[in-house]
């Protein structure tokens, strides 16, 4: 069974470190409990949770629930109105650029009207070309991400716009380039993007606080000299 850890706890909200491969809540495929994120959580604390905003499932990292339905209702509209900054962590293929801003619409279907939306692209770190015995000619980047939107597949789809498609991607980057990386990286089958931190009022206080997810093991992998960097200030 996968491993779920609590990141936050009080009287209105919980935040798990969902790992990769867990489903938020239940789908239309019959999945065990041990693979919803919330029947995981609903079943550690004992009582019903209520799911304020998703996480794709090959994204690792923060998720938050709400305890109630008044509380369920206040985060949802944080959201809507673009008061939760959120941030991401991606190890991508390549060399990215220092920053830059994608600002290209997006549909969810085709035939859709694609619907606005901007991310925010930071290189924190890069791994160069020679470093990785089986793959010579293979660079990575470390990339911190910040969406103001939350369109669907909104960071994949733009970073593989960019020419950086997330390892371990399968659906944009390819299956078998995917496996590849993995084997070569090994990092399996899993996609390297972290939901890293969520920074919001709380519903009922309005004070601002920030959960943060702990240094991913796999991230760590591709860049072991980022250790300490990637590490929670406690």
């Amino acid at each position: 069974m996968l491993p779920v850890s609590i990141l936050y706890q009080d009287d209105a909200l919980v935040a798990i470190d969902k790992p990769a491969g867990m489903i938020v809540h239940p789908g239309r495929e019959a999945e065990g409990p041990e693979w919803v994120a919330m029947k995981r959580v609903r079943d550690m604390l004992g009582r019903q949770v209520h799911t304020v905003h998703r996480l794709d499932r090959p994204t690792s990292g923060v998720l938050l629930f709400a305890l109630d339905l008044d509380t369920c209702a206040r985060v949802q509209q944080c959201f809507e109105k673009r008061l939760v900054e959120k941030t991401y962590l991606a190890v991508v293929e390549g060399t990215a650029p220092e920053r830059w801003t994608c600002e290209t619409a997006l549909h969810r279907v085709p035939g859709e009207a694609p619907q606005s939306c901007k991310t925010d692209f930071e290189r924190v770190a890069v791994v160069p070309a020679g470093s990785f015995g089986r793959l010579p000619q293979l660079s990575l980047s470390l990339l911190k991400v910040a969406p103001h939107t939350g369109r669907y597949h909104q960071i994949r789809r733009h970073l593989l716009e960019a020419g950086h498609p997330i390892v371990g991607d399968f659906r944009y980057a390819g299956a078998d380039r995917s496996m590849e990386l993995g084997e070569a990286l090994g990092t399996g089958t899993r996609m390297l993007l972290q939901a890293r931190s969520l920074l919001l009022p709380h519903p009922h206080t309005g004070e601002m606080f920030e959960i943060t997810a702990p240094a991913d093991v796999d991230f760590l992998r591709c860049f072991p000299a980022m250790e300490q960097e990637l590490r929670p200030v406690p």
